[in-house]
């Protein structure tokens, strides 16, 4: 089981979005995300997203009442299914490199590379993120026979 905290926001500045993802983040939330919406007056808005475990969901409202200009929080418990996972490293023209190994039912159905040192690779070698992620994507498929998610 995990918990959405939820807050509507339409007077807020998106310069407080950034400190609060990585506030919420650094907090240990599972995932945050915003939606644009519209809201009554026909405002714009945006509809803060915090996923959590259930022993973390008061510490989100607490920060998603108190850092930001919202009113009010609600939250929703959801069942999730999540795939099993495994951590390895393979060998790259780039050095070695951490990927992640999706498991459903027993069978590795996903494969991808992280993210971070992806970046790190493209900001050393000087080339384009995508083409980091293909050059991985081919060494997977060789090795592993999963397609590389990106």
């Amino acid at each position: 089981m995990i918990y959405e905290v939820i807050a509507n926001i339409d007077d807020m500045s998106s310069e407080v979005y950034s400190y609060l993802f990585e506030r919420v983040i650094k907090e240990g939330a599972l995932d945050i995300y915003i939606e644009n919406i519209y809201m009554k007056k026909n405002r714009s808005a945006s509809k803060v997203c915090i996923l959590c475990e259930e022993q973390d969901k008061e510490k989100f409202i607490d920060i998603l009442i108190l850092e930001t200009s919202t009113f009010g929080v609600r939250y929703q418990k959801y069942n999730r299914t999540i795939l099993k996972r495994k951590f390895t490293k393979i060998d790259t023209k780039y050095g070695s490199v951490s990927i992640k190994l999706g498991y459903y039912k027993g069978e590795l159905i996903k494969a991808t590379c992280e993210y971070d040192e992806c970046k790190l690779i493209a900001n050393k070698e000087g080339i384009p993120l995508i083409k980091v992620f293909n050059d991985i994507n081919c060494i997977i498929n060789q090795k592993i026979g999963v397609k590389l998610l990106t």
